[in-house]
């Protein structure tokens, strides 16, 4: 009887102790997430979970080198932003700056209202093989789910007045964030001549889904070197390499 109790409790301990194993191995798998570096980087986004597959096999992937173009007639982005209130996270991956309902893009009369914005240093697109210094990427989302992100080239040289607001309340800690009682318009940072590279991409972080709108303003703003090494102080790293652009068609607008 004892002898069966021994056997008995030590099965039990070894379930249990089978259970604890897959459990935390379950865990860990789902709590597996992207970064820019080693087994976390963007050569593994693909193989890291289901939903990021996109990431390896899709093939209409951003960012791209712009070299080619074509000159083409492409609609006017017509920018309806209003100011709003200065809401600020840090998600552990960039500044994102999260933007009230009621402002929007349209272009060839299909409305995008913007979500957010954030940035990446240096830009994750190449310009004839060169990134910009830093990029805010504009994102926007259609009543049909499409998404659009207007791209915001930036080059070292004067304090960016938008840059500096954002700034002083950047939270410097994953997951931290940042209310403050004023508000901002993102018009501001855009470059007064918004003639604009055109092609069809995706996301440039998991799970890379494709179908989005692409439109990178060809004009750089300015943004101070200060302002530039405060982001990367904070996201060494925050850039995906260009991908193939696979017979795709970059448009330019005249």
């Amino acid at each position: 009887m004892k002898h069966m109790i021994r056997y008995l409790k030590s099965g039990l301990i070894l379930l249990l102790l089978s259970f604890s194993t897959l459990t935390l191995a379950g865990s860990e798998h789902a709590g597996a997430h992207w970064g820019y570096v080693d087994g976390t980087g963007p050569a593994h986004w693909g193989d890291m979970k289901h939903e990021f597959s996109t990431c390896k096999t899709g093939k209409h992937q951003s960012p791209i080198n712009i070299s080619a173009t074509h000159n083409a007639s492409l609609p006017t982005i017509r920018f309806s932003y209003k100011a709003t209130p200065l809401n600020v996270v840090n998600n552990g991956h960039t500044i994102q700056v999260n933007y009230a309902p009621g402002s929007h893009i349209t272009v060839a009369g299909k409305q995008y209202e913007l979500l957010q914005f954030h940035f990446h240093s240096p830009s994750e697109h190449e310009i004839n093989g060169k990134p910009a210094d830093m990029v805010a990427h504009l994102v926007h989302k259609a009543a049909d789910g499409q998404l659009a992100v207007v791209a915001v080239l930036m080059k070292k040289g004067a304090s960016n007045p938008l840059i500096e607001k954002i700034w002083k309340h950047m939270p410097s800690h994953k997951g931290e964030y940042s209310k403050a009682a004023i508000k901002i318009n993102v018009s501001d940072l855009l470059p007064k001549d918004k003639a604009y590279y055109h092609y069809s991409g995706s996301l440039t972080t998991p799970p890379c889904s494709e179908g989005v709108n692409w439109m990178l303003l060809k004009n750089k703003v300015d943004v101070a070197p200060a302002q530039v090494a405060a982001f990367i102080d904070i996201f060494p790293k925050s850039t995906r390499p260009v991908q193939p652009l696979n017979g795709r068609t970059i448009e330019v607008s005249h």
